[in-house]
This record gives C-alpha cells, sequence and structure tokens, in this order.
C-alpha cells in the first residue's frame, strides 16, 4: 500500500456566524492522499472548499475528527509542532498569489526557506533553481507589481515548494486568471508537482483541470465523495 501523506478522518467543522446555533460546513469529511497522488476537489463556492483545505493545512482546527500528515496525529501535538509542520511539510497555493510586494519574486521565494533555517546562500540557490524550472529566471529581479498575473502566480507556486514540502494544498490556484492563462499555468504547476514526487490537493471549479488530475473528489452536505 502506497504511503499516507494526508489523512482525515470524520471531520466536523461549523461556524455560528453570530447565529445561537452553528451552521455545519463539513460533516465527516473524510479523505486519504498517498505519497505523489493529484487530486481534485470539487465543489459549489460556499461548500467548504477553503475550510477543508484550512483544516488540512493546519491553520484551523475542526471540531471533531483527525487530520493525520505524514502518520502523525497532528491533534496530539502543541502548536509549536504544528507550526513546524505547516512550516517544513505543508505548501499553500491561493486564487490570489499573496506575494510581498515590497520583495522580488526571487526574494519572495527565499524568504520562506529562511524562516525555515536554511542558510541564504543555499535558499536563493533554490530560488533561482525553481524560479527558472517555471520559466522566471529573466524576471526573478522583478516584484509582484512588475509581473503579469499568471507570472504572478507561477512565483507563489515556487514559494509554496521552497520547503520542499510533502503536501501541497491548492485553493482554485488559477481562479484568478484568464482561460488561456489558466492553462498554461495550470500545465507549469502540474509538471512542478510530479517532478517533486508530492502529493497534492486542489480545490477547482475547472473540470477540465480535475479531470487532468489522478483523482476527483466532491465535497456535497459536508462530506466527500468519489466524483
Amino acid at each position: 500500500m502506497s504511503e499516507e501523506v494526508l489523512r482525515l478522518e470524520a471531520i466536523r467543522k461549523g461556524y455560528n456566524h453570530g447565529q445561537p446555533s452553528k451552521i455545519t460546513v463539513l460533516q465527516d469529511a473524510s479523505l486519504t492522499l498517498a505519497r505523489g497522488e493529484v487530486a481534485a476537489l470539487v465543489a459549489p463556492s460556499g461548500a467548504g472548499k477553503s475550510t477543508l483545505l484550512h483544516i488540512a493545512g493546519l491553520l484551523d482546527v475542526p471540531d471533531s475528527g483527525k487530520v493525520l500528515i505524514q502518520g502523525r496525529d497532528t491533534g496530539r501535538l502543541g502548536e509549536r509542532a504544528r507550526t513546524s509542520i505547516r512550516r517544513e511539510q505543508v505548501g499553500f497555493i491561493y486564487q490570489f498569489h499573496h506575494l510581498l510586494p515590497e520583495f522580488s519574486a526571487l526574494e519572495n521565494v527565499v524568504l520562506p526557506q529562511l524562516a525555515a533555517g536554511a542558510g541564504a546562500r543555499a535558499a536563493r540557490a533554490r530560488a533561482r533553481d525553481l524560479l527558472a524550472r517555471v520559466g522566471m529566471a529573466e524576471r526573478a529581479s522583478h516584484r509582484p507589481a512588475a509581473l503579469s498575473g499568471g507570472e504572478q502566480q507561477r512565483v507563489a507556486f515556487c514559494r509554496a515548494l521552497a520547503n520542499a514540502p510533502a503536501l501541497l494544498l491548492a485553493d482554485e490556484p488559477t481562479g484568478n486568471l484568464d482561460p488561456e492563462t489558466s492553462e498554461t499555468v495550470f500545465s507549469v504547476l502540474m509538471d512542478l508537482v510530479r517532478a517533486s514526487g508530492l502529493s497534492a490537493l486542489i480545490a477547482t471549479h475547472n473540470l477540465g483541470l480535475a479531470r487532468r488530475m489522478d483523482r476527483m473528489l466532491k465535497l456535497e452536505g459536508g462530506r466527500i465523495v468519489a466524483a
């Protein structure tokens, strides 16, 4: 059996939103993700995709259920250990790139490595390598404002992979791009993921892109089912 990088067991999550009772977003949501597997998470807006990804990436905690990353039950860990896993083993990509505007493309990829304890020379070398792999070597010194939307998202991909995570979580990574750019950028992302051998859970509305992944999952009524 392939090694599991991510396991969610019976995740439940609800919010009050100012109401006397909780609105349930996730209800007994469960999934497993094997090493090297790329799975699409498909659901309409408001169905709980972002909530699920935040819980899987330890940015939020479930009301009940378990989150295991590389076999570790993260619910048993303190905040320092959870932060370490989040920084070193999980990469995040969002619909909007969230690059730091005052830093160059290269520096945006270097910074998370420095935060994880990498040396400056090694961090810059890895950043240059990643940017070259996505066709951004000649744009490495440019700040985000001087880059197109597709270029900014390519830099965001590199930043997410900077610390060589085992798990990549992406929330509509091409949702803010036009169809042609979306196709190009998604191909770049898939090439990066495959070359790195990591596992990825990618939320998308685009069924065409979803079908290019290893497996499609659907979020319905707070539960995950095969699509």
